[in-house]
């Protein structure tokens, strides 16, 4: 009897019963299991859910932790559950990315354009063979199509490999620049400072902006102040000197995670703690205009 098929199952192959050709394709599925590898939704699969929109002036922050014994359909009902126009991943493996990006197209009906900022190749992180090892670093989902793809390191990246990813795409009908990045971990204020002065000096070149990332500092950290010179956070309570309750959006009750926005308004935002990874959601919505 051949693996997984169960008694009950094996008795009507066996009895020589005619089928319907529905029924049939159902037994077909459930005694052979689906055909992509790693348990991926097949290009042929019809969503569970009908395709819907984005919010279109929605932009949503996440680290995905890595390593995480984390399900990439758990990620990315996490992603659907707010259906952004924009998604800046971090410590995301690209292997990864591009499984939360079919599933969130057939399982939930939101298609998604992807760049990548890599920045690591590391067998530990992302797995794959020791010659050809996963890809390790940053993601931009957007609904929109990106142009003018930028991919940098960091001159120094402190203890890891650190970098970001810049991106102009439409948000809220508008053409923006939307930065990602992820800064040096902590206990590494220095290098952090050095990384942040490059990134806002690309940031300064553009009057609307928006900034997505894993800044690893909390708000009054002194190597963010280029930043807070240069944008503000979609938090209004968040700043250089505090003002009042800033929303952590760690597991550790710290705030890492921003939306940093430039020449751009906050409408609202929303910081959501998920069992899918040690740091929060954090997705706002903006005018442009």
């Amino acid at each position: 009897m051949p693996r997984g098929v169960h008694l009950e199952e094996a008795t009507v192959l066996r009895s020589g019963m005619r089928l319907p050709a529905g029924v049939m394709t159902v037994v077909c599925v459930v005694l052979v299991g689906p055909s992509a590898p790693s348990g991926a939704v097949s290009a042929g699969s019809l969503p569970v859910e009908p395709v819907r929109d984005v919010v279109p002036n929605r932009v949503m922050t996440w680290n995905i932790c890595n390593p995480c014994e984390t399900s990439n359909v758990d990620r990315a009902a996490e992603i659907a559950a707010y259906a952004p126009q924009v998604i800046g991943l971090q410590e995301a493996c690209v292997r990864d990315v591009e499984l939360i990006r079919d599933y969130l197209e057939n399982l939930h009906g939101l298609v998604y354009h992807v760049e990548y900022g890599t920045v690591l190749r590391n067998w530990g992180r992302c797995g794959g063979a020791p010659w050809s090892p996963g890809a390790f670093g940053q993601a931009v989902l957007s609904a929109a199509p990106m142009t003018d793809v930028v991919k940098a390191e960091y001159p120094d990246g402190g203890s890891e490999d650190r970098g970001y990813v810049a991106v102009t795409t439409t948000v809220g009908g508008r053409s923006v620049r939307v930065f990602n990045t992820h800064l040096a971990q902590r206990r590494q204020e220095a290098v952090r400072a050095g990384q942040v002065r490059v990134l806002a000096a690309e940031a300064a070149r553009h009057d609307r902006a928006i900034l997505l990332g894993d800044f690893n500092a909390v708000p009054d950290a002194p190597e963010l102040a280029p930043m807070w010179a240069l944008a503000t956070d979609t938090d209004p309570q968040c700043g250089p000197s505090p003002t009042g309750t800033c929303q952590p959006t760690t597991d550790w009750q710290s705030k890492f995670d921003y939306v940093f926005l430039r020449g751009i308004t906050p409408l609202g935002h929303r910081v959501l703690p998920t069992p899918a990874s040690d740091h929060h959601v954090l997705h706002t919505d903006v005018d442009l205009g």
